[in-house]
């Protein structure tokens, strides 16, 4: 008994829970880099930007072998997250300081919560992943499995310009320039993309390994209505 127990143990190991932890991981931690803004020659970003294309990717291979239903569950859950960590640091913003405490200037800088970003996130988190999920599912029925080095960067290519635009857009707008911030949004798409084009050779493999090591390939045509 104990070692069937152990066996099932685990056979039901798999890689789409390391996908999901960096999945969501990577949410949380590219929204809390975003309080740096950096400068790498004469591009000025904020510094999630550096960490967040790897969401792209992993939600890319949660999509092409589990499916799209099982990454849209995903995305749900991630938002949900997302708004308790922000509500929590909101949180502890609020509460009354320790008289002994004197960094409470240092902890709203850092993790203080402005709700117009969080609200910029989680839409543009939300619509954005969805899309790209979707164009990924779709087009795999279609091409029956082939092409998917052009599926990666199609589906990733719609998802990566409709995050930055309503990300961007809630955020900013009014706040900036036009000028300003059609030029940010610019940057800070063709670096998203340009991140995916270079790691898409490592993603194809992990993708193809992951295949064969658990012996899935999901098909999965998704609704016409995106949350069907």
């Amino acid at each position: 008994m104990f070692n069937f127990l152990t066996r099932k143990r685990k056979k039901s190991f798999s890689a789409y829970d390391v996908l999901a932890a960096l999945f969501l991981t990577t949410l949380i931690v590219s929204n809390i880099a975003s309080t740096k803004i950096i400068a790498v020659g004469p591009l000025v970003l904020d510094a999630g930007t550096v960490l967040f294309p790897l969401a792209y990717i992993a939600g890319d291979i949660i999509t092409e072998v589990y499916g799209f239903r099982r990454m849209r569950r995903l995305i749900v859950i991630s938002v949900a997250m997302m708004l308790l960590t922000s509500a929590t640091f909101w949180l502890v913003q609020v509460l009354p300081a320790s008289a002994d405490w004197t960094n409470q200037a240092a902890y709203d800088l850092t993790l203080g919560v402005v709700w117009r970003i969080v609200a910029a996130s989680l839409v543009a988190l939300f619509f954005g992943e969805i899309l790209n999920a979707y164009v990924m599912a779709r087009a795999k029925v279609q091409t029956k499995g082939n092409g998917l080095w052009l599926r990666l960067i199609g589906s990733s290519a719609v998802g990566d310009s409709v995050d930055t635009v309503l990300f961007s857009v809630i955020a900013f707008i009014g706040t900036m320039p036009s000028a300003s911030l059609v030029q940010l949004i610019a940057t800070v798409f063709a670096i998203k993309m340009a991140v995916e084009i270079i790691i898409s050779p490592v993603t194809m493999r992990l993708i193809h390994a992951i295949k064969q090591r658990e012996q899935t390939d999901v098909y999965e045509l998704p609704a016409k209505h995106l949350l069907d």
